[in-house]
């Protein structure tokens, strides 16, 4: 299996190669951090609709207790990280500068904290009370979208799903944390995905893992059972391996209809850190109010994966990592090529946090932007085989009709075009924009 794992390595056309600076935290152990005294939970931390306070200022609450209930279907409970008391339910700072409507959580310091630990059972569920637990769990995806994973798993009628494929490629330069979780938790991972393969229907699943990670991908394939239907399959290591649709690309060879879902070809995608909230629910009953994080850059003083309560301020996160150094130009939530940068260290870590990276210089040596030289580098590195360069043109002259003949809603908004521009020009976050105003173009029209 070892000499199998070097020499198959599945990929997709096109992407980018960028440095990967995993060393810092590759080998170091998860470390769970210490409660601090305030947690901050915004009610619109996962895609879709806010969720609705179910407590109020001044109310006992424990670990673990439904705060927040879903505003839609599209939208998922909130529960509390920490046994102590509703402080206030205000605005507070959110990523992108802006500010939330947040359940502000003051931790009761005498409290031990303890998790719960009641198993649930998953063997005699139907669809939809499966749907039903997963909603109630609060679980999403953590790969950074945040995406409701309870309306992923609702199939529609007519459609099946014969396959479960975990991503466990995390290609961003600097995380480790799905790295870490494979290495030392395979058995829960692995009991995540006997638990959707049962409740789905599905009749195998694989694991797609990034072979800079030997260590998982010989430990995963070492605790697989004979009978369980569970593959582990070798990616290449490039950017943006761990995009869903480059996933299904990489190791089927098949591509998800443009507008599609993956259960358009009879699969679910699944984050490996959703996969092991999935087994933590049914297997303590514990909802997900704690994540791992990589916590790295050149800026951090102790770069560290931690086990963190969702709520956390990443002022606090920061400080159990020995602070910041004295120069630190940025710091980012989530992976350099697709995270957010920061102006408030007040924001607190979210569901989809997967990483808190300080950098003590821009990650662009290039910081004047140039004319496009129509070069075809963002051409090359588009994994999506779209035209970069003239959506960005289109976006700066708001042509948005027209960017949708050029199937702009496809792009996932990776990075690769920016990355690979001589130019320097922000082509992802023209693109960005101009989804945006599409998007919002539509609602008004709907």
């Amino acid at each position: 299996m070892k000499v199998l794992s070097k020499l198959i390595e599945y990929s997709f056309a096109h992407g980018v190669h960028p440095r990967e600076n995993k060393e810092a935290t590759v080998s170091l152990p998860i470390q769970r951090m210490p409660f601090v005294n305030e947690y901050v939970m915004p009610l619109n931390q996962q895609l879709g609709a806010q969720c609705k306070p179910v407590v109020e200022p001044g109310e006992r609450i424990v670990r673990g207790q439904l705060i927040a209930e879903p505003g839609a279907f599209i939208s998922t409970n909130l529960h509390s990280p920490a046994t102590g008391w509703v402080r206030a339910i205000d605005n507070r700072r959110y990523p992108g500068g802006v500010f939330a409507r947040s359940i502000v959580i003051e931790a009761d310091p005498y409290d031990s904290q303890q998790q719960p630990n009641a198993a649930r059972d998953w063997r005699h569920l139907t669809p939809e009370q499966f749907v039903a637990e997963i909603q109630l769990a609060g679980i999403v995806g953590m790969g950074g979208a945040a995406f409701p994973a309870h309306a992923k798993y609702s199939i529609p009628e007519g459609q099946r799903i014969d396959h479960i494929l975990v991503n466990g490629a995390e290609c961003e330069p600097f995380l480790t944390n799905d790295h870490r979780m494979m290495v030392e938790r395979p058995d829960a991972l692995l009991l995540g995905i006997d638990i959707l393969l049962h409740n789905l229907g599905a009749k195998s699943a694989t694991i797609g893992v990034e072979t800079n990670k030997p260590d998982a991908i010989d430990i995963l394939r070492g605790h697989i059972r004979p009978d369980q239907p569970i593959k582990v399959a070798p990616l290449r290591v490039k950017y943006p391996q761990g995009a869903e649709k480059m996933l299904i690309k990489s190791i089927f060879d098949k591509e998800v209809p443009a507008g599609g879902l993956p259960r358009d070809l009879g699969m679910v995608v699944n984050n490996v850190g959703s996969v092991l909230a999935i087994a933590d629910w049914f297997q303590y009953g514990m909802p997900l109010i704690e994540r791992v994080v990589t916590v790295s850059g050149d800026g951090v003083r102790q770069p560290s994966n931690l086990l963190v309560p969702i709520g956390t301020p990443l002022r606090e996160v920061l400080k159990f990592c020995d602070g910041l150094k004295d120069d630190v130009f940025q710091v980012v939530m989530g992976g350099p090529m697709m995270g957010t940068s920061v102006a408030s260290l007040d924001v607190p870590v979210l569901k989809g946090t997967s990483g808190i990276l300080a950098f003590r210089q821009p990650q662009s040596q290039r910081t004047r932007e140039y004319a496009c030289i129509r070069c075809g580098r963002c051409l090359e590195a588009c994994p999506y085989f779209l035209n970069p360069s003239r959506l960005a043109k289109m976006a700066r002259s708001r042509l948005y009709e027209e960017m949708q003949q050029y199937s702009v809603m496809d792009c996932v908004e990776c990075g690769s075009c920016t990355y690979s521009c001589p130019s320097n020009i922000p082509i992802v976050q023209l693109i960005r924009t101009a989804k945006s105003q599409i998007r919002q173009s539509a609602g008004k029209v709907a």
